[in-house]
């Protein structure tokens, strides 16, 4: 089965700095093959015969740590989670000079529509939409710095997601069909 991992703050702002060739590696270590990482923020397409993404998470994380001495949380998808993901993500929305547009996956423990109830929203500038496994948010880019958007860095919401531009999210989901 084709999974992919993301992971945490990996390689933002000179922080935990893993270079993609290792992390790799380390996949591989661990039994996991068709490694593949797509840009530098910690996007590992792979594929496992275990149908247990907890467990997935659990191990990749133990080696991760081992290899690099981070404790780093993945978040492990299957292709058909990212494609329910995409699925939900309006086509018109872009990452681009005009528009800015994320999903922001989460932690199980949040996985939840009520989650929504926990980050500022603002109805005239903010378009949000919860789905199983992520918060899909978007913003003219001209009204970035008046979104509810910018409140949530630092916040516990905040730091139970990891969060990729649609773009990026459309990209993998992409490198994950040619996988299967």
């Amino acid at each position: 089965m084709v999974y992919i991992a993301l992971f945490r703050g990996i390689n933002v702002g000179g922080k935990n700095r893993v270079d993609m060739k290792l992390l790799k590696q380390t996949f591989e270590k661990v039994e996991m093959s068709d490694v593949l990482s797509y840009i530098n923020t910690g996007n590992i397409i792979f594929s496992s015969t275990s149908s247990s993404k907890e467990e997935l998470s659990r191990i990749l994380e133990e080696a991760v740590y081992h290899d690099f001495g981070l404790q780093i949380k993945i978040i492990v998808l299957s292709a058909d989670d990212v494609r329910r993901i995409i699925n939900a993500i309006p086509e018109t929305w872009k990452n681009d000079k005009d528009m800015k547009s994320d999903v922001m996956f989460l932690w199980d423990e949040i996985d939840n529509e009520s989650v929504l109830e926990t980050v500022t929203v603002k109805p005239k500038i903010d378009t949000v939409k919860y789905v199983q496994g992520a918060v899909l948010w978007s913003v003219d880019k001209k009204d970035v710095t008046k979104s509810g958007m910018s409140k949530i860095v630092g916040s516990k919401f905040y730091k139970q997601v990891t969060i990729r531009n649609v773009n990026t999210t459309r990209k993998i989901y992409e490198l994950m069909k040619a996988q299967r």
